[in-house]
């Protein structure tokens, strides 16, 4: 790929982020600009905001390397993240936006009048916020050195230093225009190459990909390996190496490679031939294709209990979207409950467009780029397909496309979290001084991530992900529905509810990212945690609301009625 390309792209998509943040530091003046655009963002561009925000880099880049590596069964990631905002559009979305709140915690404390549930609630959104803002910055910096040769650090400090910038300048309203435009430059960057890709390949005689088996070669195949790595070898398959392969040195040699495992050392590489079946990554005692690093650590043990992992992906994706702090604060900007459901419905619209391209991208993937299972970089899929399948500059040019839509993912999801930290740091942890601590806010809301970059090199980012869905799906859905739909919800089980809940959730994944080796159903409830932690938050949140009646707020009644009736007479004032 012709770095000079890639460069440009990013740069053009860098420079117009940067730009539209400045024009909007002409237009954002109030703190109701600043938090939730005065709540006068029309549906249309509000849904094209939520969806260019909500759309990361795990959808863009992550999706397509889950179907090259493991199959169609990945496709639940995209279903489920889609689906989520169903759930949203069913028991949320139009309350949410009756409430009158700028932020999850001030829906908290007006329903449950409670300074107690607020913080917890504070602490809930800044923590899903850094865990999201995590595998952005990092996964800026793996792209950025990929496509151009940077630094892997300096990725992160670039989308850091652009999104500050752009946040700091004009808050939720300029960062409308930008989230919007990035959605339609991600749809594009996808959408365009798909179609060479498809040409290409029906030039090529359609090949079909081989999901039942391993997946094989389509054509002779240079495999590279940055580090030490073991391999499976299914069947006998004579090679052309060069490195060092089972201790032995070799170059350019012919080489058979018998049934087994095979040890190769840090920059060996192996030319294999057409039709051969792709190698097996060995990994202790499993052995399979390195998965995507969006499903790590979630992907461990699946094959032992898959049923129960499908459906702790599917709980975490579908109920974890209404608690996510920097898609819920998008429906604040809403002018009332209706044009929040209609944004809700073009949502559902919009992603539905983008993930339909995306079983593309891992079907030609698995044809064209099943060596990528073997280097561990089966994220790369989408960047790399157009120099593959069409080559020269065509595909530098589609390559480069490719490269500006991923960055724009970084940019906007980064743009959307950071927004909805500072959000909650500049109302329940800084003086309340209006714009002027937004914007410290915004300093402080993204400089923990990256420090936390660099500090802990080693963390396995890309895991916090699937993390933040299931606390988000264990706190805030218990919350948000039963603050929405019940009465009986009273500060103890709301407050309850989300500490065990969130951080049980929290607990069970942590262990199994960061704690000692676990096998079978430990590991694999650690891994997967929502499909019990969200019942335990309901439970919990119901029993001690239960025990705790006579604890009911008094204006109950008032917030319901509130949440659930029509506006009438027009929207009700913007200012805080």
């Amino acid at each position: 790929m012709d770095r000079t390309y890639s460069i440009a792209a990013v740069s053009v998509v860098v420079a117009t982020t940067l730009l539209v943040g400045a024009l909007g530091l002409r237009i954002s003046r109030t703190t109701s600009d600043f938090y939730v655009a005065s709540r006068s963002v029309p549906p249309r561009l509000n849904a094209y905001a939520i969806s260019g925000e909500y759309l990361s880099a795990a959808s863009f880049l992550g999706v397509a390397g889950l179907v090259l590596a493991q199959g169609v069964d990945m496709l639940w990631f995209p279903i489920g993240y889609t689906a989520g905002f169903l759930v949203l559009l069913l028991f949320v979305a139009a309350p949410l936006r009756r409430s009158g709140a700028y932020t999850l915690p001030d829906f908290a404390e007006a329903r449950t009048e409670s300074r107690t549930v607020r913080r917890i609630a504070s602490v809930f959104v800044v923590g899903i916020g850094w865990l999201y803002l995590l595998p952005q910055l990092r996964g800026a910096g793996l792209t950025l050195r990929l496509l151009t040769g940077a630094p892997q650090w300096s990725g992160g400090l670039l989308v850091a230093a652009v999104v500050t910038t752009a946040v700091a300048a004009g808050g939720m309203r300029s960062i409308t225009f930008v989230q919007a435009f990035q959605y339609w430059l991600k749809l594009t960057a996808l959408l365009v190459p798909v179609v060479f890709l498809l040409a290409a390949w029906r030039g090529d005689q359609a090949p079909q990909p081989s999901w039942e088996g391993p997946a094989t070669f389509h054509r002779p195949t240079l495999v590279s390996v940055d580090t030490p790595r073991d391999i499976a070898i299914d069947r006998p398959v004579r090679v052309t190496a060069r490195g060092t392969v089972d201790g032995t040195s070799h170059d350019r040699a012919d080489l058979l490679l018998t049934e087994g495992t095979h040890h190769l050392a840090a920059g060996t590489s192996l030319t294999f031939p057409a039709g051969a079946d792709v190698p097996r990554v060995a990994t202790g005692d499993q052995s399979g294709p390195l998965p995507s690093s969006w499903a790590r650590p979630v992907s461990q043990s699946r094959e032992e209990h898959s049923l129960y992992a499908t459906y702790g992906l599917i709980v975490a994706t579908f109920l974890g979207t209404m608690g996510l702090p920097h898609v819920v604060v998008r429906f604040y900007t809403n002018p009332d409950g209706r044009a929040a459901r209609r944004t809700t419905v073009v949502v559902l619209a919009a992603l539905g467009a983008f993930y339909l391209l995306m079983p593309v991208y891992g079907a030609l993937g698995r044809l064209y780029a099943p060596d990528l299972t073997l280097s561990g970089d089966t994220d790369a899929a989408v960047l790399l397909l157009p120099q593959r399948l069409i080559g020269g500059t065509a595909g530098d040019l589609l390559g480069a496309l490719v490269a500006g839509g991923a960055f724009a993912a970084f940019l906007s999801t980064t743009s959307g979290l950071t927004l909805s930290v500072a959000g909650v740091l500049a109302q329940d942890v800084l003086p309340t001084l209006g714009v002027r601590h937004f914007r410290l806010a915004t300093l402080l809301g993204i400089a923990v991530p990256v420090a936390a970059l660099f500090a802990l090199p080693d963390l396995p980012a890309a895991g916090a992900v699937g993390l933040a869905f299931a606390v988000s799906a264990s706190s805030f859905c218990p919350l948000l529905v039963l603050g929405i739909w019940w009465h009986g919800l009273t500060p103890p089980g709301a407050a309850a509810g989300l500490l065990v809940g969130g951080g049980s959730a929290l607990a069970a994944v942590v262990a199994a990212m960061a704690g000692p080796p676990l096998s079978g159903w430990p590991q694999v409830l650690c891994a997967w945690p929502a499909a019990w932690s969200v019942p335990l938050g309901f439970a919990t949140m119901i029993v001690v609301s239960l025990a705790t009646r006579h604890r009911v707020p008094r204006s109950t009644a008032a917030v319901m009625a509130r949440l659930h009736l029509p506006e009438t007479g027009g929207p009700r004032p913007s200012s805080p």
